[in-house]
């Protein structure tokens, strides 16, 4: 079942805890980042042991009411303005140079409270740290990244490691990663995975019918992909594959690709182009977050054929909905479908293209992973990502984080 299964939450250190929580990655369009730190916004004033949760983003303070808007980001925007900055060799230096300055001078006087950052990086903190690691795709698969970005991560994140009291990783997988290619104390490093909204389930005929018909699908006529459109998500592949697809099934379950445009994916929006105009792909650009459980649950097939994850969050989603997944045997994946998804390798065009006829045609294989799928994702809670959350911010309390909850 993965490791991540086979942890328990930690008895919780009798404390009350003033936490800080940096909120920078809490913009539209909401990515897996920016869920993952949402749901921890929203979470941790809740839970009992928290004296107080503030939140602090790009070297001011906000609220959690203004975090919240990040759902509510309309259908068909633009790229997010830190995509296109990403991109930027002047704007990144820029921001390396300026923004840890201006966090130092906001942050000086609380060394009272923990300070966790949801997203990669650690700014000057007088006091505890936590910081999350999502995985290390820069650094294993630099090719999949603009140059600008691999600087920053290559020279802030060893830092940001280097001052953190403890490091959270989405997966055991991507703990072994910070383990093998930065040497990272393994005690120093806890793995708790993330979870999926209770929205995410199957629906009815009605449920589904509203939402549907504002994004002109029909319910189980389509095979779906949610996520960024980036190269790692290997979407090349999955369009080589699913034109191999016999003319009459292409057309009867069409290809919906639902994300934001991501960087170096302008080959891949070309080939998209040319498969919409040939009828069998729809793209949707960015989904509001309130029509997304019923996008999913409408899907006739989840398609997720990536080279890398730090987690996979769309196919715990996808699971959680009732829908049958096609997904990769690598990197987190695995410890999050276990033996539910139709799993692949990759690089593997003829083995993606089985298991897209597979998944589309084989009612016995689809009815298991109906049933299966909601089961397995009721594993992945965002209450047990809390949980684990604060029994770590404890141990940081108490000055026992040398101890990995994985």
């Amino acid at each position: 079942m993965g490791a991540l299964l086979a942890a328990r939450p930690e008895p919780l250190a009798p404390v009350a805890i003033d936490l800080i929580l940096g909120a920078d990655s809490i913009s539209a369009p909401l990515t897996g980042i920016g869920r993952y730190a949402l749901e921890l916004a929203r979470g941790l004033p809740e839970h009992p042991q928290m004296a107080r949760v503030r939140y602090f983003s790009l070297g001011r303070w906000t609220a959690l009411q203004t975090l919240q808007g990040a759902e509510r980001a309309p259908l068909n925007q633009r790229p997010s303005l830190r995509s296109v900055l990403a991109g930027n060799r002047a704007a990144v230096q820029a921001f390396r140079l300026l923004m840890p300055t201006l966090q130092r001078l906001r942050l000086r006087s609380e060394q009272g409270a923990i300070y966790h950052s949801p997203n990669f990086f650690l700014p000057p903190f007088p006091g505890r740290t936590v910081t999350t690691v999502h995985d290390l795709s820069h650094h294993i698969y630099p090719q999949f990244h603009p140059p600008a970005r691999i600087d920053y991560m290559r020279r802030m994140l060893p830092a940001s490691l280097a001052r953190a009291s403890h490091v959270i990783t989405v997966s055991e997988s991507a703990r072994q990663d910070l383990i093998t290619h930065f040497g990272h104390p393994p005690e120093r490093i806890t793995a708790i995975p993330l979870g999926a909204n209770p929205a995410f389930r199957p629906h009815s005929a009605a449920e589904l019918a509203p939402v549907l018909a504002r994004l002109g699908l029909q319910a189980q006529g389509y095979s779906l992909y949610v996520g960024t459109i980036v190269p790692r998500k290997n979407l090349d592949r999955l369009l080589d594959a699913y034109e191999t697809l016999p003319e009459a099934l292409r057309a009867r379950y069409p290809l919906v690709m639902a994300g934001s445009p991501g960087w170096r994916s302008e080959h891949t929006h070309a080939r998209m182009a040319q498969a919409a105009s040939a009828g069998w792909l729809h793209y949707l650009r960015y989904v509001a977050q309130a029509d997304l459980p019923a996008l999913y649950a409408g899907a006739r097939l989840f398609v997720y054929p990536s080279l890398y994850e730090g987690f996979g969050l769309p196919v715990l989603e996808a699971m959680a909905s009732g829908v049958p997944v096609v997904t990769s045997s690598v990197s987190s994946l695995p410890e999050v479908v276990g033996d539910v998804a139709l799993s692949l390798a990759p690089q593997d065009t003829d083995a993606l293209i089985a298991a897209l006829l597979q998944g589309l045609q084989d009612d016995a294989c689809r009815g298991a992973a109906m049933a299966a799928g909601p089961q397995r994702a009721a594993r992945f809670t965002w209450e047990r990502c809390v949980n684990q959350t604060v029994a770590l911010y404890g141990r940081i309390h108490a000055g026992t984080s040398d101890a990995s909850a994985a």
